[in-house]
């Protein structure tokens, strides 16, 4: 037995290993969020996070809610509870021109009674979310909209989920106050609000009208698991409360937040005089195309503090303060046609094609009109006057009609009923807004079918790389996936960087992915919701690929793990004649895919027992470990819940393994996880 001597040393060896990784990680978080440089690559990185969730999970007693682990998500809020602010957010007045910026420099000087130049403070105007974090002891403590200045929305769980918020500040020189509060502003980046508005009409939702729209809609989720999987940043421009600390100059108190660790508003200069304020304005509106960030003009701040307080307010904006906007990015043209563009998952989108017009300095004649629930909601028209705008890198879109230009000449948008690409029938699943084509040999996204096909945990054919398949269909040797399959040597060894063994090699491979089981081709297919886990359960109920093809997609809602929107999406790719087709091809050409063994429900040495695999398992593939799960009368399952027994991590797991340490799930290394199977006689 321990005694307590031994088990106190033991305690403080778990502390000071908890609070050492607590510290790596956060000094890491900030490498990555804050400064961008990171210093250990994404593998290492995890490995140093799984060990904390370990300890953290064994040792509930060290819980820190300022812990790396908890930025995952608090549980669902039922509404955002009020927060007021103990000093009003005040909103900037506005500058249009250079005119009105030169008036906000006289009025300042003359309250002052001033003649010399003033300096100004200068810095981008994110185009986000105004928020209120407040720091107290160090630690993050709340969070908050601005609201309507004096009483703001308390989103704090979801300002946790934030990578780039420090949950404990730095003292990188002078410690930071027992309490403060900073403002800033949650931002998305461009590339980020392109990505998810990809991911959205893919999955049939609309699309969120700019990157200002997406970062507040992300930021007030009632579910902070939503916000967490959304790349948000945030950038703090200025203090709030913090009683003992009264910087002279807006430029030291960034600088003192910058050393506490909080990223702060990029680019920031001071200029003395006006003049120098509208070469500063010149030249980001200059560079405002190429930034990472959406801007929509500059702030310009009396620098020194003690003349703000001089300066005041006026109703709900300060004296001392303008912000000097940018013209919009934004141009009304013609709407002549539409044109219907299949992407590479299938999802067909209607562009805009219009009278050429310049926006940002960039001349513009396509547009998106993202899809058929949009454009009738905003009633567009082919011959509509419309306004189109553009940010940043993300494609130009139609924003709305000039309803009264019409002139009676203008033709609704039909949408296509087969898709553009390949004649194919379009389909649309209920509750979605895109329109999309499934069939394997439609050649707009031909590319993508033979690159998942050929996928490890597909059809595993080693060899046929991404270059190597943009080569076969650009020649045209491949219009379909069960067109590989007759490929001959005469046909490889014309191609760039194909020599004879390196031919051979691929002949090889594609012949060995015949002998196949029906869950990896099930998978292989990229049928829309099947992933490995759904082809594996497909398969073992199923038993074979003509009784699959054949059940109605009821028949399938039948199938433990297979919901309603999987199974209409299975019956509706085997109704549709060109997916048949391909399938009869390829059993035509030697594909010849094996059932997996139907599981032993409720009876075996794992009966009860339900899986969740993670990372990647170096003695066996996970579907040859699924099978072992099966064939013991055990489970597998794509996610973790409180019904899940355990979760084997294998390397660079990912976020199932933070899930079983904030769930208590037990948690078991591969080597583990065989002892189990063999100590229970599973072979």
């Amino acid at each position: 037995m321990m005694t307590p001597s031994i088990m106190s040393a033991v305690s403080r060896d778990v502390r000071k290993r908890v609070e050492e990784l607590r510290r790596v990680l956060e000094h890491h978080n900030h490498q990555y969020y804050v400064l961008d440089t990171p210093e250990i690559s994404d593998a290492a990185y995890d490995r140093l996070l799984r060990e904390l969730q370990e300890l953290e999970a064994a040792h509930p007693e060290l819980a820190d809610p300022g812990s790396p682990t908890q930025r995952v998500g608090a549980p669902p809020a039922a509404a955002f509870a009020p927060v007021r602010h103990r000093l009003p957010m005040l909103s900037l007045q506005n500058s249009f021109t250079a005119e009105e910026l030169g008036e906000f420099d006289r009025r300042v000087r003359r309250f002052l009674g001033r003649e010399e130049p003033l300096t100004y403070l200068l810095e981008p105007k994110l185009d986000g979310l105004a928020v209120e974090v407040v720091y107290e002891g160090g630690r993050f403590a709340s969070g908050s909209t601005r609201g309507d200045g004096t009483t703001g929305e308390d989103v704090g769980a979801n300002l946790r989920t934030v990578r780039s918020l420090p949950l404990r500040l730095r003292a990188d020189g002078p410690a930071p106050p027992p309490y403060l509060e900073v403002r800033g502003e949650v931002i998305l980046r461009t590339r980020d609000f392109a990505r998810l508005n990809a991911e959205r009409e893919e999955a049939g939702e609309p699309p969120f009208a700019n990157p200002r729209n997406a970062a507040a809609g992300s930021l007030r989720q009632l579910d902070p698991k939503v916000t967490a999987s959304r790349p948000l940043a945030v950038f703090f421009y200025g203090i709030g409360d913090c009683p003992g600390f009264a910087p002279p100059t807006e430029r030291e108190a960034l600088e003192a937040l910058r050393r506490w660790g909080l990223p702060v508003v990029p680019g920031a200069e001071a200029a003395t005089g006006i003049d120098e304020a509208l070469a500063y304005y010149r030249r980001l509106e200059g560079e405002r195309d190429g930034l990472p960030y959406e801007i929509d003009g500059v702030v310009v701040k009396v620098d020194d503090i003690s003349l703000q307080r001089e300066l005041g307010a006026v109703a709900r904006s300060p004296r001392w303060a303008t912000a000097f906007k940018f013209p919009p990015r934004q141009a009304v043209t013609r709407l002549r046609d539409v044109e219907f563009s299949v992407g590479r998952t299938g999802v067909v989108t209607p562009v805009a094609l219009m009278a050429p017009v310049r926006i940002g300095g960039v001349e513009v004649e396509r547009a998106t009109l993202h899809n058929e629930d949009e454009i009738r909601r905003k009633d567009i028209r082919v011959g509509d006057t419309v306004v189109v705008t553009r940010a940043g890198d993300v494609i130009p879109a139609v924003q709305e009609v000039v309803p009264e230009r019409r002139t009676g000449a203008e033709r609704p948008i039909v949408f296509p009923q087969a898709c553009p690409a390949c004649g194919a029938r379009l389909t649309r699943e209920e509750g979605q807004a895109a329109w999309r084509c499934t069939s394997l040999a439609c050649p707009a996204r031909l590319r993508e079918s033979l690159r998942h096909f050929a996928s490890r945990r597909a059809l595993d054919i080693e060899g046929l790389g991404e270059k190597l398949v943009d080569q076969l269909v650009e020649r045209g040797l491949v219009r379909s996936v069960a067109d590989l399959y007759r490929l001959t040597k005469e046909d490889l060894l014309p191609l760039e960087r194909l020599g004879e063994k390196s031919a051979d090699n691929l002949l090889a491979a594609i012949d060995r992915s015949r002998r196949t089981t029906l869950a990896r081709l099930l998978f292989g297919l990229g049928i829309r919701h099947v992933g490995e886990q759904v082809a594996r359960l497909l398969a073992e109920h199923s038993g074979s690929l003509e009784k699959l093809e054949e059940a109605s997609a009821e028949e399938l809602t039948a199938v433990r793990g297979v919901g309603p929107e999987i199974a209409a999406s299975v019956a509706a790719f085997f109704r549709q004649a060109e997916n048949r087709r391909t399938v009869a091809e390829l059993l035509a050409r030697g594909v010849s895919p094996a059932a997996a063994p139907r599981a032993a429900t409720g009876t075996g040495p794992l009966a009860g027992l339900t899986f969740v695999f993670t990372g990647t398992l170096a003695s066996l593939t996970r579907e040859e470990a699924q099978a072992l799960i099966a064939r013991g009368g055990g489970r597998s399952a794509g996610s973790v819940s409180r019904a899940t027994s355990y979760v084997v991590a294998g390397e660079a797991p990912g976020s199932k393994a933070r899930d079983a340490a904030r769930l208590g799930v037990a948690v078991l290394t591969e080597r583990e996880f065989l002892d189990l199977l063999s100590q229970r006689g599973v072979q």
